[in-house]
């Protein structure tokens, strides 16, 4: 039996259900379930490592963390961010590199990411993991800063 894993808050902003998220993919959890989080436009421009691990994948509006365990967790800066090409994404870590949870690895501007006409909105998905693995989900709407812990995956 793996042990829980406390899955961090990738960015500060306020929590939505992953239902809700403006994506089918996301929000009839095919990569998995998690939590969203609409980014606050200051508090919200870092987006940190959201467990211990090391970088599976990462472009500028998306990476992949993978934890010793084998577990790896998705965070999605924003929904269809891809079309950026990068623009208005600061990425400060590389693919294998192995990161400690709060490390940031990109540094964005969800307020820009909004006014190009795109939702902020921030998957943070267990991939792959059974939709009732989580618990500790904290209510919708609710405050977070990055670091605070999201969910556990059990």
């Amino acid at each position: 039996m793996t042990a829980p894993l406390e899955v961090l808050a990738a960015v500060a902003g306020r929590t939505m259900a992953m239902s809700e998220v403006d994506d089918p993919v996301f929000s009839a959890g095919y990569v998995g379930p998690g939590v969203a989080i609409v980014p606050d436009p200051e508090r919200g421009r870092d987006a940190v490592a959201p467990i211990d691990g090391t970088i599976v994948k990462v472009h500028p509006h998306a990476f992949v963390v993978k934890g010793d365990d084998g577990r790896a967790v998705l965070v999605h800066l924003g929904i269809n961010t891809v079309q950026l090409e990068g623009e208005g994404f600061t990425v400060h870590r590389q693919q294998g590199d192995v990161v400690a949870r709060g490390d940031v690895l990109i540094t964005w501007d969800p307020a820009a990411v909004e006014a190009g006409g795109r939702s902020a909105v921030c998957p943070v998905v267990a991939l792959e993991a059974p939709a009732d693995a989580l618990t500790g989900t904290p209510a919708d709407g609710s405050d977070v800063t990055a670091s605070d812990t999201l969910f556990v995956w059990g």
